[in-house]
């Protein structure tokens, strides 16, 4: 170990020394907190001393304060004593053995043959110093035992002129133990005592970078990083308390894993508990169950020792750097000292602990961590506590916590009335760290139903559970004890039925019954909701009335309001399904750039963020991306929606992730993918909900890309069957007739494909514009040439004002074709920059392709780049002309299109060419039809 802040201590000890070779002998009480380099220097000393003056040396053990005249063994037998003076002391040291020593080296009653053992060696010493000067250099002394403790004070007496410096190192300053010896050596006129104290922040600076202050002896701790901004002083500082033991350790552990670890800093904290006496370390182990909240007293029950023993112990642990104020200086030292109590001590420990705060009123959640640690109960009370602190941890967004109290509480509880209840919020903890290692509880509680021993917001909630799983035979009986509630009278059940069948409708339509209940509009129920009622439940079911009668502006805005409250309101089992059907409005009311950022926002990194929840917002972010156009996004996010969740934990509801991934995969171009995930093994029960639809509708977007029409159409039109059966037959959900539409198309059937496009034009209203666009997509497929250019404009303004770039880039792609077949090739130069631009942006590979087929005949649109700046500096009107131009508009075209003159087209587009410094039409950028054409419209849903 490297001395630091140590020269005055060596220079002084020196100092000693010399005085010592001129017959002045001396005493040195080394002392001080535990591990603060009183070792280190001691040997320093004996190190340093010159060639002449002879070295004897001895540590002291608590093992071995037993065994008489120990220490004086070890200093007095040795290969290079004279040969008189060690078998004298051998004879002197087996008559000691015989001797009975006293407890304490001040006990009046000493035997004779003891004093005369102790005045034999005495003498044999002070004989040995009258040939050459002695160091008798002693280590932790108070672990010595007794008989060698009084020859000690026998030398010390008779220093005098005497050639003999003795050091000592003494740890236990506020021990009792060996009093007395302190006190007569501190009586004695050559007494020095050297107080060492834990580094200053300076001195842990010079000790990591290798500074002054180092005994030329001591060897520099080795470091090829010589840059000092890599250590960070302070953080060494505060982890070690200036301690020099940990402070080794600390820079090795930063060497080897770059943080403190268990091995290194871990082991060295308990090297220097274990060196400490043992009050010492109990007090530790309490403090490390208890917390820096224990007070002195509640660390004395807990250790059982008196509250004097305890401040003293937590005096010294301060002292020594090992701790600040009864808080550990790191998690790692408190782990260390943790996993070093036996299972048995710790389980005791937790045991004790929750005894005692309960009894002094603790926190709930406080007494309950030592519940769960301790595994064990201690009466009814002890449940009571478990159960509160469960809904504490499920408000505090902790449901490990939680599901570790309800384990205990349901193992522990003797009331067969309420298990069943406490098993059910068991199962919604569980629930929201793996819907599948919640399933166990399924079959008990389906059982609890039909013995009338659960509680309707818990049936309620395994009904989801339920149908999650597919389990729908149970899910029937289970509902059928909820419907059983329509004729209760209170309050908080009245409404509850019709919330039912409004929830069913729009997630497992199935099972839902139609009702006679008027249809709402932006979720004004009308129902009364009551201190009883779950606000999330019937946000839950009013979002689902809003998907079934189709969503609109309106609904769109009751979304938005829900999503704003969940950081508010008090969150329940029925949150995350009111959040997903939330972001599922916005998406299909035609905002997915809203749903993005409200999933954006709502997974914030948090250090308790649910599997479920982390989950199901990355599925929902992946299908917004999927309907801004942005496909290498949404592949993305539907990737981590299946890594946070297992496939299998996702039951029914995996057709929403697969199938964004699916469809995401599709239109990139990545079919292998596409196809792994068409393997995974969709559930019959998953075809029976609104996920089936999801996937579906990806996987006939397959087919149709790999060239299996029949099997895209059969996809399709299975999708539409279920949508009209189940009364959610709108294309913002699922646009199916477009894509049996496509099937019918390539199969040769141009009849059928129309009969679904008119019968999509009829039902998209103004509120769809991405159906419409679609639509007249494929109306331009059918019918002629010429009037295909009109349709697809159309159809591009359309989808240019709900965002969707994929579908813009499938409308440019027909609308170049279009130009190229009616030999408008200027026009369709300009239409093949802007398809390019987009197909690019959307990471559209297959329709990129088909693009690029194509280039030899509309070549020449590379353009020379032009700066944002330059973009930005155009004004909104320049912006809107160039837009225009930029598709190939003529300037009349421009002029009747905006309401203006030709004259103001070409002022305008004058400034323009100026502004971006290009010469003619076609250097324009393609990023203006995205920036310009209206401040509303992006390919991609971006600003």
């Amino acid at each position: 170990m490297r001395l630091v802040e140590r020269d005055e201590q060596v220079r002084y000890l020196d100092r000693l020394v010399d005085e010592c070779r001129e017959r002045r002998g001396q005493i040195v009480l080394l002392n001080g907190p535990a591990t603060t380099g009183k070792t280190e220097l001691l040997r320093v000393c004996a190190d340093r001393a010159p060639e002449d003056v002879r070295v004897l040396r001895a540590t002291c053990s608590r093992a071995e304060q037993s065994l008489p005249f120990g220490v004086l063994s070890q200093l007095l037998r040795s290969d290079t004593l004279p040969g008189e003076l060690t078998a004298r002391v051998d004879r002197l040291l087996r008559n000691g053995a015989c001797a009975d020593a006293p407890a304490r080296p001040d006990h009046d009653a000493v035997e004779a043959a003891l004093v005369r053992i102790v005045h034999g060696l005495g003498v044999a010493v002070l004989d040995l110093a009258a040939e050459t000067p002695l160091l008798i250099a002693v280590d932790d002394v108070q672990h010595a035992d007794v008989p060698s403790l009084h020859c000690l004070l026998y030398i010390a007496r008779r220093l005098g002129s005497a050639r003999v410096l003795v050091v000592l190192t003494d740890e236990a300053e506020c021990e009792t133990q060996h009093s007395s010896f302190r006190a007569e050596l501190r009586r004695q006129p050559h007494f020095h005592q050297l107080r060492l104290a834990p580094l200053t922040r300076e001195g842990v600076a010079a000790m990591l970078h290798g500074g002054a202050g180092t005994p030329a002896t001591d060897t520099p701790l080795t470091d090829t990083r010589t840059d000092a901004t890599l250590w960070d002083t302070d953080a060494f500082f505060r982890a070690s308390g200036g301690n020099p033991l940990l402070l080794h350790a600390l820079i090795e552990d930063r060497h080897i894993a770059g943080a403190p670890r268990a091995e290194g800093y871990g082991l060295a904290l308990l090297s220097c508990l274990y060196r400490d006496r043992p009050a010492v370390l109990q007090v530790v182990r309490a403090l490390a169950v208890l917390g820096d909240a224990g007070a002195d007293d509640e660390l004395s029950q807990l250790t059982g020792l008196d509250t004097e023993t305890v401040s003293r112990a937590l005096h010294d642990l301060d002292a020594a750097g090992l701790i600040d104020k009864r808080a550990f200086r790191h998690p790692v030292a408190r782990a260390a000292v943790v996993d070093d109590i036996s299972p048995q001590d710790r389980l005791a420990l937790h045991r004790r602990a929750a005894q005692l705060m309960h009894d002094r009123g603790a926190p709930t959640m406080t007494v309950a961590r030592h519940l769960v640690e301790a595994r064990h109960t201690h009466g009814p009370w002890a449940v009571r506590v478990l159960l509160e602190a469960a809904e504490q941890a499920m408000l505090g967004e902790d449901p490990q916590m939680a599901t570790e109290c309800l384990k205990l509480a349901h193992r522990s509880s003797s009331d067969e009335q309420d298990r069943p209840a406490i098993r059910a919020r068991l199962a919604q903890a569980e629930w929201e760290l793996s819907p599948s290692a919640a399933a166990r509880h399924l079959t008990p509680l389906v059982a609890a139903v039909r013995g009338g021993l659960l509680g309707h917001g818990d049936r309620l909630v395994l009904l989801r559970h339920l149908l999650w799983h597919g389990r729908t035979d149970e899910a029937e009986t289970v509902l059928g004890h909820l419907r059983g509630t329509a004729g209760d009278q209170r309050p908080e059940s009245r409404d509850e039925p019709h919330d039912i069948e409004r929830w069913l409708a729009a997630t497992h339509p199935p099972l839902a019954r139609r009702s006679r209940h008027p249809h709402t509009r932006g979720g004004d129920t009308g129902h009364l909701l009551t201190p009883l009622s779950d606000p999330w439940w019937r946000s839950a079911a009013d979002l689902g009335d809003l998907i079934t009668r189709g969503p609109d502006p309106q609904a769109a805005d009751r979304a938005e309001q829900i999503l704003a409250e969940t950081g508010v309101g008090r969150r329940s089992p029925w949150t995350e399904e009111a959040v997903q059907l939330a972001l599922s409005v916005l998406i299909w009311a035609g905002r997915p750039g809203s749903a993005a950022d409200w999933c954006d926002r709502l997974n914030d990194p948090a250090p308790r963020q649910t599997p479920v929840r982390t989950a199901t917002l990355a599925a929902m972010r992946a299908e917004a991306a999927i309907r801004q156009g942005d496909l290498r996004a949404g592949a993305d996010h539907a990737r981590q929606a299946l890594t946070h969740l297992a496939p299998k934990a996702w039951g029914v509801a995996i057709g929403l992730p697969l199938g964004s991934l699916v469809l995401a995969a599709t239109r990139t171009g990545d079919y292998e993918e596409a196809a792994q995930c068409l393997t995974h093994s969709a559930n019959d029960a998953m075809f029976h909900s609104r996920y089936g639809l999801h996937y579906l509708h990806a996987r006939g977007h397959y087919h149709l890309a790999t060239s299996h029409p029949h099997a895209a159409l059969a996809d399709f039109l299975s999708c539409g069957e279920l949508m009209r059966a189940w009364d959610l037959d709108a294309s913002a959900l699922i646009p199916w007739r477009t894509g049996a539409a496509e099937a019918w198309l390539r199969l040769g059937n141009p009849d059928q494909a129309k009969r679904l496009v008119y019968d999509e034009l009829t039902r998209a209203g103004a509120d769809d514009p991405r159906a419409r666009g679609s639509a007249l997509r494929l109306l331009a497929a059918l019918g002629p040439v010429s009037r295909q250019p009109e349709l697809l404009t159309e159809a591009l303004d359309l989808l240019e004002d709900c965002g969707d770039g994929y579908e813009q880039a499938r409308v440019l792609v027909d609308l170049c074709r279009s130009y190229r077949a009616l030999d408008e090739h200027r026009r369709a130069r300009m239409v093949f920059r802007r398809a390019s631009h987009v197909t690019k942006l959307c990471n559209a590979g297959p329709l990129n392709k088909e693009l690029t087929s194509a280039s030899g005949d509309v070549g020449g649109f590379e353009t020379a780049p032009v700066g944002a700046d330059g973009i930005t500096s155009l004004t909104g009107s320049e912006r809107r002309v160039a837009a225009l131009a930029v598709m190939g508009c003529t300037n009349r075209e421009i002029a009747g299109k905006l309401h203006i003159t030709a004259s103001t087209v070409e002022q305008h587009l004058t400034r323009v060419y100026r502004k971006l410094n290009v010469k003619r039409r076609k250097d324009l950028p393609v990023d203006l039809r995205n920036d310009g054409a209206t401040t509303e419209r992006t390919p991609l849903g971006r600003r």
